[in-house]
């Protein structure tokens, strides 16, 4: 990494590792002195007048990386102090002059990016793999906090562990309603909740273009996940001058768990550029580094399945993907996550035997037994507060999946709630009989 120092974790088995510390220099930033210099410009003309301690707070970066960037450009007259307590320059009120509010229009409209500074591609390549989803821990006992709702065969069961401990890639296949997409989902509450920590950084820098990484509606923050912003000025004060405290330019998440489904395009796998503000926001499957990007309904997106497997069949082998910029230089990025392919079409009509090797773990999931099937329907029946009635599962065999229709565990959430409606639309306790299960199956189960 650009930076040596490291904030000093616990062992990787434990599922800790170190997290990166705030730099001293702007060689350690990782930064140009041009580069801060314009951020400083645009950030006092978008938000106006600014003390040395919230310039240092806006960008992310300790006063003492920032320090000579500002001396630099109140010598060239583009910034001055415009007041404050003289006592120190952290707290000096720094303004624009006419000359800095013409370069700062020069900067927006070379790149109107504002906000924390970039992290150096390198430095978010190294963290990435520092904190990779292969060889986190899970134990049986574990992973069955996060599959409370769903009643599994152990064998499925079974199978699921070791998929996640590879950290490769999953297939998950079967008949619809018998919850591959709750067991995906489920494996994604796991390593969310039970996979630890990581980091990621607001933005990097690569071939000279800014990329933003995080994103608040898809990655979740950690409770401890850094800056205080609500520290009091003294507070404040002391931790942008000492060091050794966690860069601020990266925030701590929970390992991340996007889900993505028809809407799914090749687009999507590309950086976006912005035109107008030129820079560019990291495409949604690199947004899971660290975590699960789970494919749901695969085979059933407006792209081809071929073509998709074709964008990832070198990723899912080499574990490091390509991005390239709008001058059409491409730069190499980690494709360090658990990869969740879900269907309900048959394998064989979408993926080849090139691309099955490829992946790591299949899991099919297959229609319920009837024991299983009568702990689904007995667990949401009290979910949703009804009696226990065994004569209404002997009704559904006896009508509909003895006489050939395949049950599915989502039959007994899917039933059971049109029973809850029938009940409460005759201003009935909700509650449950065989004559009920009877009105609810007639209305739900089409029979042509």
């Amino acid at each position: 990494m650009t930076r040596s120092k490291t904030v000093p974790g616990l062992d990787w088995e434990a599922g800790m590792f170190e997290a990166p510390t705030a730099p001293d220099s702007l060689k350690e930033a990782g930064l140009s002195h041009g580069l801060v210099c314009d951020m400083l410009l645009k950030s006092l003309y978008l938000r106006g007048n600014m003390l040395g301690r919230d310039l240092a707070q806006f960008l992310c970066l300790p006063f003492k990386v920032i320090r000579d960037p500002l001396k630099f450009l109140k010598d060239q007259k583009s910034i001055e102090i415009a007041g404050g307590d003289l006592v120190g320059e952290v707290s000096y009120q720094y303004a624009l002059t006419d000359l800095g509010r013409q370069r700062a229009h020069d900067a927006m409209r070379a790149c109107s990016y504002v906000g924390p500074a970039p992290v150096p591609i390198e430095d978010y390549v190294e963290q990435c793999y520092r904190q990779a989803v292969t060889g986190i821990g899970c134990t049986p006992e574990t992973l069955r906090a996060s599959f409370p709702h769903l009643v599994l065969r152990d064998e499925l069961f079974n199978s699921i562990g070791p998929a996640i401990i590879s950290g490769k890639s999953v297939f998950i296949y079967g008949p619809p309603g018998n919850g591959k997409t709750a067991i995906a989902r489920s494996i994604g509450d796991f390593m969310n909740n039970a996979g630890g920590s990581i980091y990621i950084p607001y933005a990097f820098i690569a071939e000279g273009s800014i990329i933003t990484v995080y994103d608040a509606s898809l990655h979740h923050l950690d409770d401890d996940h850094g800056l205080d912003w609500h520290e009091d000025a003294d507070a404040s004060v002391r931790r942008l001058l000492s060091g050794g405290n966690l860069d601020a330019r990266w925030v701590k998440i929970r390992r991340p768990v996007i889900v993505t489904g028809g809407e799914l395009t090749l687009d999507m796998l590309d950086l976006r550029y912005n035109s107008d503000a030129n820079f560019y926001q990291a495409p949604i499957h690199f947004k899971a580094n660290g975590g699960v990007f789970l494919i749901d309904d695969f085979g059933r997106q407006l792209v081809s399945p071929k073509e998709l497997l074709n964008r990832w069949i070198l990723p899912l082998e080499d574990r490091h993907d390509f991005l390239t910029v709008a001058n059409g230089k491409k730069f190499q990025v980690p494709f360090e996550q658990l990869i969740i392919f879900s269907t309900n079409l048959d394998p064989r009509d979408l993926v080849d035997d090139a691309f099955l090797r490829r992946i790591r773990h299949k899991v099919q999931v297959f229609a319920p037994q009837r024991d299983v099937y009568e702990k689904i329907f007995s667990n949401y029946a009290r979910k949703l507060g009804m009696n226990p009635c065994p004569e209404a599962v002997d009704y559904l065999y006896k009508r509909y999946y003895d006489a050939g229709r395949n049950p599915r565990a989502s039959d007994c959430r899917d039933l059971l709630e049109i029973v809850q409606s029938i009940c409460r639309y005759r201003r009935q306790p909700v509650h449950l009989t065989r004559e009920l299960m009877a009105e609810a199956a007639a209305t739900f189960i089409a029979e042509f």
